[in-house]
């Protein structure tokens, strides 16, 4: 079974925890534009959707879906979106679509977060496969990364993004986060980081992976 075919395996399941009549909160990326596919088989159950990115409103409404904004609604029932690298304690490392600001927002306003993925995103320590992106105020992009170089990582700008927001984003390579909780607090108290792509102080209640086997459920 090849990844794409994993991917929309976890998406396909995912749908059995919206509720009708609902707002779904919706992230971004690969996995989640299999998720958005799917929903629109439940055009008519559901009231709409909240989306992370401009990316996936203009999916969700290609697929017949109201979108939201995040100051129209007090709650979302659930924030389905996937991951770069997922640790057993269901803490993620996000933002390679440079989202991660949007993702943390939507995800702040879910009851319950699933997160969905293929089994190659799963993880013993959080950065060992993919960089941490950090979405950073263009003016601080130097201060930020002389910062980040203190802290043992390596810093690289992402040449040509700008993130939904107007910003700029650090990749930091070289860097395993043996303490996601502390790490992403750290990193967001730094002068002119928007936010880091931890999410630990909001990990995930449910994760759906995708593997050659069939579907994986973790509560």
């Amino acid at each position: 079974m090849d990844q794409l075919a994993m991917k929309k395996q976890a998406a396909q399941a995912a749908l059995q925890y919206v509720k009708p009549d609902t707002i779904v909160g919706v992230g971004s990326g690969s996995t989640v534009n299999c998720f958005i596919e799917a929903l629109g088989a439940m055009k008519d159950e559901i009231k709409g959707a909240v989306a992370a990115s401009k990316a996936s409103e203009e999916l969700l409404r290609k697929q017949g879906i109201e979108v939201f904004s995040a100051n129209e609604v007090s709650s979302l029932d659930i924030y389905v979106d996937g991951a770069d690298e997922i640790n057993p304690q269901k803490m993620m490392i996000k933002g390679g679509g440079a989202a991660l600001t949007r993702e943390k927002i939507v995800a702040a306003l879910a009851k319950k977060f699933i997160c969905i993925v293929d089994q190659s995103k799963q993880v013993d320590v959080l950065g060992s496969t993919f960089a941490l992106p950090v979405e950073v105020i263009p003016m601080a992009r130097s201060q930020v990364g002389r910062k980040l170089v203190s802290l043992g990582g390596a810093p690289e700008y992402r040449e040509g993004v700008v993130t939904d927001n107007g910003n700029v984003i650090l990749d930091v390579y070289n860097f395993p986060i043996l303490n996601p909780i502390e790490m992403e607090k750290t990193l967001n108290n730094v002068a002119g980081v928007v936010t880091n792509g931890i999410f630990a102080l909001r990990g995930a209640d449910i994760v759906i992976v995708g593997t050659p086997q069939g579907t994986e459920i973790i509560e």
